[in-house]
């Protein structure tokens, strides 16, 4: 028998058990800590049909990135299948001065904070155009014009790293909010701990967004904690700690966005969790099921947030019947040819392994690149531009 999906937790208001709908007033896990809504005002309808867009792009940029993985045309992706509404509802909580300091799979985030998808798609081939110079693997993004800074595999780290921006914002007398994610499985790392303690006792603008989609790869969330939950640990360091439902987009635009003011007016860091499932593996080179149940996928199929936030929008008359298929459509085209344009850009030049920590490349580093530009050539993965230096 695989290990249950969640921890055995009453969390509707009735006491019975929870159903997966978190009310949208759920308090949070003690007394101590300070409940964040779930939702606010309700957006216009042109901004909830620019949520909806910012959804479907996700998922069809998901889609196409898997496909292009799957024929050996891309190296990894970290799927994103089910996580649309926590993705977008949580960047789009952010003002565009804010920083978003990510996990595996908040590229999407981003992408609804305005990183260009030129920018996503050359970074996914780490081609001449990728921003971080062929340097990470891909589905590592960076953007320094939406404050989205570049990402580290090992897991929890970017917690630390966040809550030590947050600081130095705070130092400067800035107005910036830092959001700070991760997954449920970074809840057992060092970062998180060390992150949220002294994020607490100084009181920084930030944050600590816990988007627990049920497994930190093969690890399910009930192994993670005895607790009742993950915002539960947000008692400990002296700060509020609310669950929402991420699956509902409106809840999570609404929830974040209230953690983000009341950061921004001083008032310190609030850990939100998000309740979501990974529909995929955890990564193109995952086989989820080797340790999950099929049924417990299926239940969570239903809940789905594209077609959750569609029937909504339906109903309100926000949206009408078969405008969803033309919104794909445009995103699919728009997508298909910038994977086009940056399929067929040229492979970053090699150069660039030694030319960016000096002024002027040093002689030692010209004798080194020249010796392994020779090999290079001999192999014949040198490209035009690659040749050796004078010396």
């Amino acid at each position: 028998m695989r290990a249950s999906r969640w921890p055995t937790v009453d969390l509707a208001p009735d006491g019975g058990p929870w159903d997966g709908m978190i009310p949208h007033s759920m308090p949070t896990h003690s007394e101590s800590s300070q409940a964040v809504a779930s939702r606010s005002a309700t957006p216009s309808p042109e901004v909830q049909r620019s949520l909806l867009v910012d959804m479907l792009r996700v998922r069809c940029v998901d889609q196409r990135m898997l496909k292009l993985q799957r024929a050996g045309r891309i190296g990894f992706v970290g799927t994103a299948l089910g996580l649309e509404a926590a993705l977008v509802g949580a960047g789009r909580a952010l003002e565009p001065r804010d920083w978003l300091w990510s996990g595996l799979r908040e590229g999407g985030a981003a992408l609804a904070r305005g990183m260009p998808l030129a920018d996503y798609i050359a970074q996914m081939y780490c081609n001449a155009n990728d921003t971080a110079k062929g340097r990470q693997m891909c589905n590592h993004f960076q953007h320094k014009g939406t404050n989205y800074p570049s990402w580290s595999s090992v897991i929890g780290t970017q917690v630390p790293h966040g809550v030590g921006a947050a600081y130095a914002t705070k130092l400067r007398g800035g107005g910036e909010v830092h959001s700070i994610h991760f997954g449920d499985g970074a809840t057992s790392s060092n970062g998180f701990h060390s992150g949220l303690n002294l994020a607490a006792v100084w009181k920084v603008p930030a944050v600590f967004v816990c988007v627990d989609n049920g497994w930190a790869i093969s690890v399910p969330s009930s192994a993670q904690t005895a607790a009742a939950g993950f915002a539960a640990k947000a008692e400990a360091y002296g700060i509020p700690g609310v669950t929402l439902d991420g699956n509902d987009v409106l809840a999570v635009l609404g929830g974040v966005s209230a953690a983000v003011a009341r950061a921004r007016r001083g008032e310190g860091p609030t850990l939100v969790v998000l309740k979501t499932y990974r529909m995929l593996g955890h990564s193109s080179s995952d086989d989820p099921t080797k340790y999950r149940d099929q049924a417990e996928v299926d239940a969570w199929a239903k809940r789905d947030p594209v077609e959750l936030f569609e029937a909504l929008l339906l109903s309100q008359g926000v949206l009408q019947a078969g405008e969803r298929a033309a919104m794909e459509a445009r995103l699919f085209a728009e997508l298909d040819l910038e994977i086009h344009t940056q399929e067929a850009a040229p492979p970053m030049a090699l150069r660039t392994l030694v030319e960016d920590v000096y002024a002027d490349v040093p002689r030692h580093l010209r004798q080194q690149y020249n010796r392994f530009i020779t090999v290079a050539e001999r192999l014949g993965h040198a490209q035009k531009g690659d040749g050796a230096f004078p010396l």
